[in-house]
């Protein structure tokens, strides 16, 4: 199984709405071979923190890879990137239970 996982700190002044908006497109999408799909805004909870995260967990490669290409997923990312002052992503293989 392939772990996606994307952090992101927003520019200040980001349109809220805009980015609720955004999280639900990306809740919604339906791309084969994705096991798992988490979004959301940072929780405050410690300081220092990044704001915004997107954990997906997929099948393997090739549904990643999916994903990734996906033309529905590629619009939506268009959308949420211009909101991103700064982002970092990883995806790394997990043990399947």
């Amino acid at each position: 199984m392939i772990r996606s996982v994307v952090l992101a700190k927003l520019t200040p002044g980001y349109d809220a709405a805009e980015l609720d908006d955004i999280q639900g497109c990306l809740r919604n999408l339906n791309c084969p071979g994705t096991r798992h799909y988490s979004v959301g805004t940072d929780a405050r909870l410690r300081d220092g923190n990044w704001d915004f995260a997107i954990v997906a967990d997929f099948c393997d490669v090739a549904a990643y890879r999916g994903y990734d290409e996906d033309a529905e997923h590629n619009r939506v990312r268009a959308r949420l990137a211009v909101l991103f002052e700064q982002v970092s992503r990883v995806q790394f293989e997990i043990p399947d239970h």
